[in-house]
């Protein structure tokens, strides 16, 4: 049998490829595109935020798209989506709250992450700016989003691919690594590769008739209970037609596992795993009241809610987190353009990839509340 390497944490991943990014969207080609494809009003807005519950849409090509509902939780790396929660803020009140996501896979284009975050506060808009606004990344979302799901799965493909389904008889080989993150045990699609193989988690070899769940020495119960619902979910949709072999770290195992699995140069050199930076706490001020947009640096270390002003916007930028807070007077500009902010801003961060959050003044969340603390 191929041994299997120690555990020594996830291979070193790649750097996001955001391009030249900037999302300041109004009056742009990419405005004028999303205004173009929705028109004067958004069909898939229909109905949306007026009852309990979660609604998920894809962005196809400036247009979106109901996602269907036996796909929730599943996400494809060359998508962008927007994710919609509905829910009772007090029990047994009709008074209805939400929150709004965008989320962006690793491999979406300019245009769909662009649209995404435009559609959003469009979204936002047609429920009278009610809802807390939230950019998630592909790999580094925010708790509140991963509670939405029993588990995320992140897949290859994606729109531009026509990639969805596997159909009978066009299997292609995929591998899978099965992970306890936090509180919640994750499903990611990963390079077939030796070098991604270790003992201290769960993996799950697709080949269409077969699949291989093997388990690694180390890893945890919730990770091989994840692993297998997520094989029975895959027999269930090809009507049983499939086999399922479980693999035990350390006991003899059939040689198809590991001779799908490629060994490349390089494979074995020593990686260091990038993590989020975190750094000092800032605020900034967001205000047109010049006649012309300022972002203004206000506070450098410390943070007060004092310095928050009902006529303006502010970005808190925690070193972890960045919190758009919207005043309640503030202009109509600075309201819109809050999420676009936080999301250029983030860019040029030290931790571009981390989850933000947009809300106006009078709504509040942990996170917030922590960030003065």
């Amino acid at each position: 049998m191929l041994k299997v390497m120690p555990s020594t944490g996830l291979v070193k991943p790649k750097k996001y490829d955001w391009k030249d990014s900037n999302l300041a969207l109004f009056g742009s080609k990419l405005e004028r595109e999303v205004k173009k494809a929705s028109a004067a009003t958004e069909p898939a807005w229909e109905g949306a935020g007026q009852e309990v519950g979660l609604r998920i849409w894809r962005v196809e090509k400036f247009k979106i798209r109901d996602w269907p509902k036996d796909e929730y939780g599943n996400f494809y790396s060359g998508d962008s989506y927007i994710i919609l929660r509905t829910y009772n803020p007090k029990p047994n009140s009709e008074l209805l709250a939400w929150d709004l996501h965008f989320w962006i896979g690793k491999y979406s284009s300019q245009d769909e992450y662009g649209t995404a975050a435009y559609k959003t506060v469009e979204l936002d808009t047609f429920l009278d700016d009610g809802p807390v606004q939230h950019r998630e990344v592909m790999g580094f979302e925010s708790e509140a989003f991963k509670s939405y799901f029993e588990k995320i799965v992140y897949m290859e493909g994606g729109v531009a691919t026509g990639f969805r389904h596997v159909e009978r008889g066009k299997y292609d080989p995929r591998f899978f690594l099965v992970k306890k993150v936090g509180r919640r045990t994750e499903v990611k699609q990963i390079p077939m590769r030796y070098k991604n193989v270790n003992s201290g988690d769960v993996y799950i070899m697709d080949l269409g008739l077969t699949i291989y769940q093997f388990n690694g020495r180390n890893c945890s119960k919730d990770e091989k209970y994840m692993a297998a619902a997520y094989c029975q979910q895959l027999e269930s949709e090809r009507g049983g037609s499939m086999t399922t072999v479980l693999e035990e770290d350390g006991t003899p195992t059939t040689h198809e596992f590991f001779e799908k699995l490629k060994v490349e140069e390089g494979d074995f050199d020593d990686d260091e795993v990038d993590g989020a930076i975190e750094g000092k706490k800032r605020m900034f001020r967001i205000s047109d009241a010049t006649g012309k947009m300022n972002f203004e640096l206000i506070s450098d270390g410390e943070l007060s809610k004092d310095k928050l002003d009902s006529s303006d916007a502010f970005l808190i930028d925690t070193g972890k987190d960045v919190i758009v807070w919207v005043g309640k007077n503030a202009s109509k500009a600075e309201k819109k353009s809050g999420l676009m902010y936080a999301h250029t801003f983030g860019l040029q961060a030290s931790n571009p990839l981390a989850s933000f959050t947009v809300m106006s003044e009078g709504q509040t969340t942990e996170k917030f509340d922590q960030c003065f603390q």
